[in-house]
């Protein structure tokens, strides 16, 4: 796992750490630290993060900013001289701490995806939030999407869907979704009107039943 100082970064249990005690970040924080992390030290430009932290949203800058922001705070970045998340203005965001090399991880392999005509979202594993809130990890920008509408939950019992009480509710193919449903590869899933399809990784594929539902 990625440290840095007295941080560290542990994307396993997606926490952040400075000398044992925790730092709280929001879901989206936490994800814009991973990319800015996992990047370093390339600055990373704007739309490259408008296009990671909100696949299927159309977000303002302010909305980034924000992120920013709360990340820098996590991180006690008040040094302006020297700053642990750098503005390059008008382009984006570089970070800029000493890593300590043989404690930088790989990427973590996606628990899945769900895929659309245009865009491929990746499942992390744990929790995946889904809804119009910008927090959300997976952003859909859509006004019959909720903005807490649906999760993904991929743990080692499987990939299972369950809806928040949304107000225009979840399938799976054209069945409602009540509790947790178990996904399975192919099945198309809708959000409101927003239509993807789950794909399981391809490790998994071979003993899934691979018929879609509906």
């Amino acid at each position: 796992m990625p440290r840095f100082g007295p941080f560290e970064l542990d994307s396993a249990r997606r926490r952040l750490a400075r000398d044992g005690a925790e730092r709280h970040l929001t879901p989206k924080a936490f994800q814009l630290l991973e990319i800015l992390v996992a990047a370093a030290p390339r600055v990373v430009p704007k739309p490259e993060l408008h296009d990671r932290l909100w696949p299927r949203g159309v977000v303002s800058d302010a909305s980034l900013i924000g992120l920013v922001k709360e990340v820098r705070h996590a991180l006690d970045d008040r040094d302006a001289a020297a700053p642990l998340v750098r503005t390059v203005h008008r382009v984006g965001y570089a970070f800029c701490a000493a890593l300590e090399p043989h404690d930088v991880a790989p990427a973590a392999t996606p628990c899945g995806w769900l895929v659309s005509e245009h865009r491929r979202i990746p499942l992390a594993a744990g929790e995946n939030l889904i809804g119009r809130d910008t927090s959300a990890q997976i952003c859909l920008d859509h006004d019959t999407v909720s903005r807490r509408h649906a999760r993904i939950v991929a743990d080692g019992a499987g990939v299972q869907l369950e809806d928040l009480g949304s107000k225009n509710g979840t399938r799976v193919g054209d069945q409602p979704c009540v509790g947790a449903v178990a996904l399975r590869d192919g099945d198309r899933v809708w959000f409101g009107q927003i239509p993807l399809t789950y794909r399981a990784p391809l490790s998994s594929q071979a003993t899934a039943t691979q018929a879609t539902r509906g």
